[in-house]
């Protein structure tokens, strides 16, 4: 699923081909369940001849601002993807969604069919659970610690929660705990001050090489993720324990390990995410 990153690239490249200000001329749906609301009908009819007056991300989610003072929301989920393609060019059986801009389509990409798109008129019916932005001058360390402080929830599944931090998702969460050396089952509310700070800096690390490096692209196949242009994220090549089973870790050299935490794959090292290390803390706080 793309994360903060993947997403962030996606609006920076479609912000540079020129898209602010064009007019949506008309708007084709192949599989009307991409849309989430309204009818795939109505999405149309109220999309027609519509000027995009501004592209920007919250969380996972894209967000097109229209001149009729509503907005398109784009929610990617596993295997979303938006092409910026010639007219001319065949449409793929994947291609469920297309927007039609004269010149060029923006078509909406879905293998697995789990994404989404919203038009609304406000959205803050879809994005006001949403927690801080982790990259954001607001969001400090002071902001981390209390909301670590007030939850006894494992990190890796509190990270995982968009309603606790947007934008975060299994890759940077792995990542993130591990350049923090915490174990992804430490209770939240047992961090110190000390090790709450090696997160809040961790998470912005690994975000921030995230988009640096247009996103973690990690293989060759339809699912995963690829810009507007078809062009990969390099970030795989940074990527210190996220789907690298029994390879040494980059610090200790001790295999990396993947274990299954609230139903999701999660990889860490033995090592420097010591689970003694997780119970001692726990035993402290009870």
């Amino acid at each position: 699923m793309p994360e903060l990153p993947e997403v962030q690239t996606i609006v920076d490249d479609l912000n540079a081909v020129g898209i602010l200000g064009r007019c949506i001329q008309h708007v084709n749906v192949f599989w009307t369940r991409s849309i989430a609301t309204p009818s795939a009908k109505l999405f149309c009819q109220h999309l027609a001849g519509c000027r995009v007056g501004a592209i920007r991300r919250r969380g996972k989610y894209l967000i097109f601002d229209l001149c009729n003072s509503r907005q398109l929301l784009f929610h990617l989920r596993m295997t979303g993807r938006l092409h910026w393609a010639s007219p001319g060019l065949v449409r793929s059986p994947h291609e469920h969604v297309i927007f039609d801009f004269g010149s060029q389509h923006l078509r909406f990409y879905d293998p697995r069919k789990f994404g989404r798109l919203y038009l609304v008129e406000d959205s803050a019916s879809i994005l006001g659970g949403l927690g801080p932005e982790p990259l954001e001058a607001a969001f400090t360390l002071k902001n981390l610690s209390g909301l670590l402080r007030a939850r006894r929830r494992s990190l890796k599944p509190l990270l995982l929660d968009q309603n606790v931090i947007a934008g975060l998702g299994n890759i940077y969460v792995d990542e993130a705990l591990w350049e923090a050396r915490l174990h992804p089952c430490r209770i939240a509310a047992t961090l110190g001050p000390g090790e709450q700070q090696a997160l809040h800096r961790a998470i912005r690390k690994v975000l921030r090489c995230g988009l640096a490096n247009r996103g973690s692209t990690l293989g060759s196949g339809r699912a995963n993720f690829y810009s507007i242009d078809g062009v990969s994220g390099t970030n795989r090549r940074e990527l210190k324990v996220f789907r690298r089973t029994g390879q040494p870790c980059p610090r200790c050299r001790s295999p990396i390990v993947r274990l299954i935490i609230a139903q999701r794959s999660t990889h860490i090292c033995p090592k420097c995410q010591s689970h003694l290390d997780e119970i001692a803390a726990l035993s402290k706080s009870t």
